[in-house]
């Protein structure tokens, strides 16, 4: 079984923790990663985008010259797609991007992410993580005690809003609980930063 170390809120080693290689010791499929990324983007997109079409576009009503003896192609208005201000063919209009998953795939990237972090040795398991105040000072020598030098993606398994709040405003630094962790900060950040009793429930949920 896949086993790292545990550390306090000093960065101080106090034990060790057994994962299951079901989770977190697969080989990491690249293909689902890959699809389960681009889902995460084609869902988070609004899809607000529009532009008008020629029956849309304000005005030319009027054609613009006579049909014939001006030497010119014919022209019935001056809002059609040749002419500068005229409707747009085929432009974007809004759409939903969003789409589904099937379920083992989902389970199978996030797995696939998770032993991804453990081979990189970049999971971070910490005992507790508990802040007596909103302090944002106390959260980076947290962090940096830990090692996180770079990003990381802090999880929880309940919601703090001490934590949330001491953490908002570290650049590269994100919170997230256990049932809301996905593929994508997985992925984009640099460590992941879990504690004990997080990483323990999502064990329990995905073996």
């Amino acid at each position: 079984m896949a086993q790292v170390d545990v550390y306090n809120m000093d960065g101080i080693k106090t034990g060790s923790l057994e994962l299951s290689d079901a989770i977190f010791g697969i080989e990491p499929n690249q293909d689902v990663l890959h699809r389960a990324v681009l889902n995460y983007l084609a869902n988070r997109r609004q899809g607000t985008h529009s532009t008008k079409t020629r029956s849309e576009v304000t005005g030319g009503g009027k054609k613009p010259y006579r049909q014939k003896g001006t030497g010119r192609a014919r022209q019935g208005s001056s809002r059609s797609a040749q002419h500068v201000g005229g409707g747009i063919i085929f432009g974007p209009k809004p759409r939903d991007y969003s789409y589904s998953l099937p379920k083992k795939v989902r389970r199978l990237a996030l797995k696939s992410a998770l032993s991804t972090k453990v081979a990189a040795g970049s999971l971070v398991v910490i005992d507790k993580l508990e802040m007596a105040e909103i302090k944002t000072k106390r959260m980076t020598e947290v962090l940096g005690k830990l090692g996180v030098d770079k990003s990381a993606l802090l999880v929880t398994l309940t919601r703090d809003e001490k934590i949330e709040k001491s953490a908002r405003n570290i650049v590269g630094v994100k919170t997230a609980l256990v049932n809301t962790i996905n593929v994508f900060d997985i992925l984009k950040f640099d460590k992941f930063v879990v504690t004990q009793e997080a990483i323990l429930k999502v064990q329990e949920v995905y073996v």
